[in-house]
């Protein structure tokens, strides 16, 4: 990025750049569903002006706009001038944070997502009461409430709890054979929901003769804080997790994450954060050469392809959704693509750039019908392609596309890249 953080994140200079373009409006994820100029990108940026010339109260208007946006960095993307939109709106998210506080079941979210122990035992005790309140889709690793709530409708697909983490299921270190050595960074998603990832993702390891450190005292990369505006949290996180991988990363070839909203935080969204704490800044930087989305690694640092080529096919039609974390932020999109193909036809859908609607833990929670509309154009951009496999390197994703394929009655599951590769491996 050729600008500097004083640069960035003067609302004034970024504003005006702004404003006389709008190449971003048409591509925009919120404007799309809320087709109001004020909720656009330019929008947002020209409200920041004003409130960075003290021209604009920071009321709860102003936080209803603010919170308003998906952070798919779609405009940034298509910016002449690569106006780092998404990391100003997350800048303003602390101020209406610090000013209004945080809803008191975020807060004990991310009161959880600092304290893995806590974690560990809220997620055991949703397991076992989790079939009072819900109709568990195994098949899907989903659930339904039986009850219809302001935040949780009956409709709504909600993804299942196990009975036991990722990481509490696997010992720390497993010897593939002791060629080589990685790092895995599994992800909160993963590591309690969607178990399938991580056990496919130790599969080809174990293939490759790999050897896995799993890194049990990692704690939640701080991307659901980071979006929501809770600085402390990601602080504690981010200053815990630079001192954890630095412990171990010349121990290892490469920390390697099946989640593109984890790995973007890890490596790009930490050193945005500190850009004002200029020890940790290059701590981050320092860091971030060890870290790589899973497939991205496995394509270009094994010979996993030329395994996957002796493997039989599957009649399987797979379409793949690109996560707005991993083609926009971080170029990953061919590698997923190259490695499913070798053993599963794939038909892309009309527009798999198009971000699936998620937005983070306001969206999900405040704003859910806002995450509703964006969601269900992509699954009928899904269901058009008749995949019988929708798939992502994102849990995030994940769980917002089952919910829009549930509300079109779609026959398409979702699974993780990682897991199409461990199942061809297996046949």
């Amino acid at each position: 990025m050729s600008k500097s953080p004083q640069e960035i994140f003067n609302f004034d200079i970024t504003a005006d750049d702004c404003v006389k373009c709008g190449k971003c409006i048409p591509v925009c994820t919120i404007h799309n569903v809320n087709a109001d100029e004020v909720t656009s990108p330019r929008g947002f940026l020209d409200l920041l002006g004003a409130y960075k010339r003290g021209n604009l109260e920071l009321d709860k208007t102003a936080k209803d706009i603010f919170e308003s946006c998906f952070l798919c960095t779609n405009c940034v993307d298509v910016c002449p001038k690569t106006l780092p939109v998404d990391m100003v709106i997350e800048q303003v998210r602390s101020d209406i944070g610090k000013k209004f506080g945080i809803a008191w079941y975020k807060r004990l979210f991310f009161l959880l997502l600092r304290h893995r122990w806590m974690n560990d035992i809220a997620f055991k005790l949703g397991w076992v009461f989790q079939t009072c309140g819900f109709k568990i889709k195994a098949e899907t690793d989903s659930m339904n409430s039986r009850f219809s709530l302001p935040m949780l409708k009956a409709d709504r697909v909600l993804p299942s709890l196990r009975k036991t983490s990722f990481l509490n299921s696997n010992p720390e270190n497993i010897d593939n054979g002791g060629k080589r050595k990685v790092a895995v960074f599994i992800g909160c998603l993963a590591n309690y929901n969607y178990v399938d990832v991580g056990n496919s993702l130790l599969d080809i390891l174990e293939t490759l003769e790999i050897d896995a450190f799993l890194a049990k005292s990692q704690k939640c990369c701080g991307a659901p804080a980071y979006f929501t505006g809770d600085f402390d949290t990601v602080n504690h996180n981010a200053k815990f997790n630079i001192e954890y991988f630095e412990s171990f990363s010349k121990d290892v070839e490469a920390i390697i994450i099946p989640e593109a909203t984890c790995s973007a935080m890890l490596k790009i969204d930490y050193e945005h954060f500190f850009h004002d704490q200029p020890e940790w800044k290059e701590r981050a930087k320092v860091i971030k050469d060890k870290i790589f989305m899973a497939t991205e690694w496995l394509q270009h640092h094994t010979h996993l392809e030329q395994v996957l080529k002796t493997k039989k096919e599957d009649t399987r039609i797979v379409t793949y959704h690109d996560p707005c974390h991993a083609r926009k932020m971080q170029g990953v999109y061919k590698e997923p693509r190259n490695l499913v193909r070798k053993n599963y036809n794939i038909v892309e859908m009309s527009d798999p750039n198009v971000c699936c609607g998620f937005g983070g833990i306001t969206m999900q929670s405040e704003k859910y019908h806002f995450a509703k509309a964006a969601g269900i154009p992509k699954a009928d951009m899904i269901n058009k392609t008749e995949a019988d496999v929708v798939t992502a390197e994102c849990s995030a994703c994940r769980m917002q596309i089952n919910s829009s394929l549930g509300y079109t009655e779609s026959k398409t599951v979702f699974k993780n890249p990682i897991e199409l590769i461990a199942e061809a491996l297996k046949r």
